[in-house]
């Protein structure tokens, strides 16, 4: 296992990162040409149109001016998301990430959803049953059609699939990313799983991170779109680029991790069916789950209430349509979150007249997904299998 490799081997991964970065490179011109050179329009607009846009969706982008450049230089740049297939699907994966795919794909991004099967094996979702993973995996993809996704320019990959059919490229690029880093470096990245660093990790939850990491770049991935919990890993491939002298890094576009209902939890839980609306929840569930939800009055800080209109039904509906009696102020449009704000905290807007319209908005999102597994036969027996496997942490 010591004897001394090939140059050509031993060079392989850091070989095959600077390929991709010269693909890249291929269409850029110099500096000063560049410079002067104007972006022409995608799907209609502006290289300044599309930068804000794209930026609207993260909380944090990593960096604002490598976004720019990259929307400058390659107008179909590639952005991925990864998944575990690891039960139902709450409403922050379904229409927040609807939300986010369709700005995408608007400014000429192809959107990749690696479909991480074997990432929640390792993981031990779904007792580490693969078949059981994999149906889950499926009953995901068809949440998003009903759900409104525009596929025109997203395209689904299964991790096992894809990794078996190209395993001397994905290996060589894990290899290389875990000789270049230490274990400390790595477990710090256990948040990406859902562990924490004090947490008995498996040699399995080891090898995740080094995965993760060496699936950006096997993606030929220009945008890594995940949440603010994977922040970790996707700086590991920044600093990856660095150790290879790779000029071209991904970029972080990290869209903010929605709140559990209850007071108290800072993310929703696939375990704990009251932390969220989940994108098949009936009528009646939404309306009980949101009744119960923590909303203190006059607070907008921490209020998942206040979250789910900024973040769902705002960019949804680009308004929030509040329905009460003449007798608490009549109903209203709003059109401008600050103004809601602003309501509320004065108590002008209070939780009782908040909540039903809420509601309302949320099952008006939720009505075709729930058409859809009740009318598709295929999609009805696919969510009959996934309510019927336990979720395992």
């Amino acid at each position: 296992m010591a004897d001394a490799q090939p140059a050509a081997v031993e060079n392989a991964p850091e070989q095959l990162a600077k390929d991709m970065e010269s693909k890249a490179q291929v269409s850029e011109q110099p500096a000063a040409a560049a410079a002067a050179e104007e972006a022409p329009l995608v799907n209609g607009l502006t290289l300044d149109e599309r930068f804000q846009l794209c930026r609207s969706i993260g909380e944090e982008c990593v960096t604002e001016a490598e976004l720019r450049e990259l929307l400058r230089r390659k107008p179909n740049p590639v952005a991925y998301d990864g998944f575990e297939p690891s039960g139902r699907m709450h409403i922050a994966q379904g229409v927040l990430k609807a939300i986010n795919v369709n700005k995408l794909t608007k400014c000429g991004v192809t959107f990749k959803f690696w479909v991480a099967d074997w990432f929640a094996h390792l993981n031990n979702k779904m007792g580490g049953d693969l078949k059981k993973i994999q149906t889950v995996g499926r009953y995901m993809v068809e949440v998003w059609k009903a759900v409104g996704m525009d596929l025109t320019n997203v395209q689904f990959i299964n991790s096992s699939e894809e990794i078996n059919s190209r395993a001397d490229e994905y290996w060589t690029l894990v290899m290389d990313i875990g000789r270049r880093n230490n274990l400390k470096r790595i477990i710090r990245c256990s948040q990406i799983m859902g562990r924490g660093e004090s947490e008995d990790l498996t040699a399995a939850q080891i090898m995740y991170p080094l995965m993760q990491c060496a699936d950006i770049f096997f993606l030929k991935a220009d945008i890594c779109q995940l949440g603010m919990d994977q922040r970790k890993v996707n700086m590991l491939a920044r600093e990856y680029c660095d150790d290879i002298k790779r000029k071209l890094k991904p970029i972080i576009l990290s869209h903010r991790m929605m709140p559990g209902l209850l007071e108290g939890q800072e993310k929703m839980s696939k375990s704990d069916p009251n932390s969220a609306i989940f994108m098949e929840d009936s009528e009646g569930d939404v309306n009980v789950k949101i009744k119960k939800a923590f909303c203190p009055p006059q607070v907008t800080e921490g209020n998942p209430c206040i979250e789910y209109i900024e973040h769902i039904v705002f960019p949804w509906f680009s308004k929030f349509e509040l329905n009460r009696s003449e007798a608490n102020g009549g109903s209203k449009t709003y059109t401008d979150m600050a103004e809601l704000k602003a309501d509320y905290t004065s108590g002008a807007l209070h939780p009782a007249d908040l909540k039903p319209s809420l509601s309302k908005s949320l099952n008006a999102i939720l009505e075709p997904v729930r058409q859809h597994f009740a009318n598709n036969k295929e999609a009805a027996a696919l969510l009959k299998q996934v309510r019927s496997y336990k979720v395992t942490r």
